[in-house]
């Protein structure tokens, strides 16, 4: 659309106001409203600008006119699906007194509401599913969890990994590691949604990669003390904040709050678990042969800790170069 209208790489509230026709048009054209089957008129208002936990955004208020008494109302949002497949849009619908939330992916771009109702157990299922998907699509928790993961099927001996003679052991190791982490998040997330406590996004972001990198090199060479469920813990205390913006951008009130905190971590956990049920029996079977402790668990380190210190540099300067 042209933003940036003097070419010098940033964007300014004089030029994204210069341009307001445009992006107004834009969301428009990416966003119908029905009211019991029949169209919507939406009107944009002035340009604004809100500060959200990741930076500013660019604000469209919208007016629209629904058929009175609107019963069953029609959300079709397909903005910038087409540029990042993981984009969400959030929505939250106050009608008659109560409070609906809604999240608008790809595959569930258009959704219905009825208004005179509000539906708990549809907002748990709908943040169950992103819970889901943000543990997924978050290469750098899934990173985290696999760099705790790898070793998990071995044991350290006179500066060696060999394999691990017990099931049981394993099991619990993994188990130690998991609920450690679990825990972790789960306290920080539900501070930073509760508005306790709500640090920068961006620093957040860094210190994630800080954790990846940290958990990567110690499996090369270990220097962090203490079992591996106490760096899963104190490390998860930050993945946690990073979980948290989904939640904290739509400012829910007190009554869904509660069902959308449950339900998205309920589905971060229920997509760790997955992670970890995948992962697990095939490091647990290939632990015995020569090449798992040199190829997978010391070049898949490696490659991790690149990855992540990439996302180091990335995420300090705000340089947005890596491409996920």
């Amino acid at each position: 659309m042209g933003l940036d209208a003097d070419g010098d790489g940033n964007v300014t509230w004089g030029e994204v106001r210069a341009r307001h026709g445009a992006i107004a048009g834009h969301a428009l054209s990416r966003l119908a409203v029905a009211g019991d089957g029949r169209a919507c008129t939406l009107r944009a208002g002035p340009q604004q600008v809100d500060d959200h936990t990741d930076g500013a955004y660019a604000v469209i208020p919208l007016t629209g006119k629904c058929p009175e008494k609107t019963a069953r109302l029609t959300v079709d949002y397909r903005l910038l699906f087409d540029i990042d497949p993981q984009h969400r849009g959030l929505l939250r619908l106050e009608a008659g007194g109560r409070s609906v939330t809604g999240v608008l992916g790809p595959e569930s771009g258009a959704q219905h509401y009825m208004t005179g109702e509000a539906s708990l157990w549809r907002s748990l299922v709908e943040f169950v599913h992103e819970g889901m998907f943000h543990i997924w699509a978050g290469f750098d928790h899934l990173l985290f969890l696999v760099a705790l993961l790898l070793p998990a099927v071995l044991v350290r001996r006179d500066g060696r990994w060999l394999p691990a003679r017990n099931g049981r052991k394993v099991i619990w190791t993994v188990a130690g590691i998991v609920t450690a982490f679990t825990l972790a998040h789960s306290i920080t997330l539900a501070l930073a949604v509760l508005g306790v406590v709500t640090p920068p996004s961006r620093w957040v972001e860094a210190l994630i990669a800080v954790s990846v990198i940290a958990a990567a090199l110690d499996n090369l060479r270990p220097f962090i003390p203490g079992p591996r469920w106490s760096m899963a813990f104190v490390f998860g205390l930050v993945h946690g904040f990073g979980f948290a913006s989904v939640l904290i951008d739509l400012q829910l009130p007190a009554e869904v709050l509660a069902v959308s905190l449950v339900g998205f971590n309920l589905g971060v956990e229920i997509g760790q678990l997955a992670v970890v049920g995948a992962l697990l029996p095939l490091a647990y079977f290939a632990r015995a042969t020569a090449s798992y402790p040199r190829r997978v668990v010391g070049l898949g380190s490696l490659a991790i800790a690149t990855v992540a210190g990439g996302w180091l540099v990335d995420r300090t300067f705000d340089l947005n170069w890596m491409p996920f």
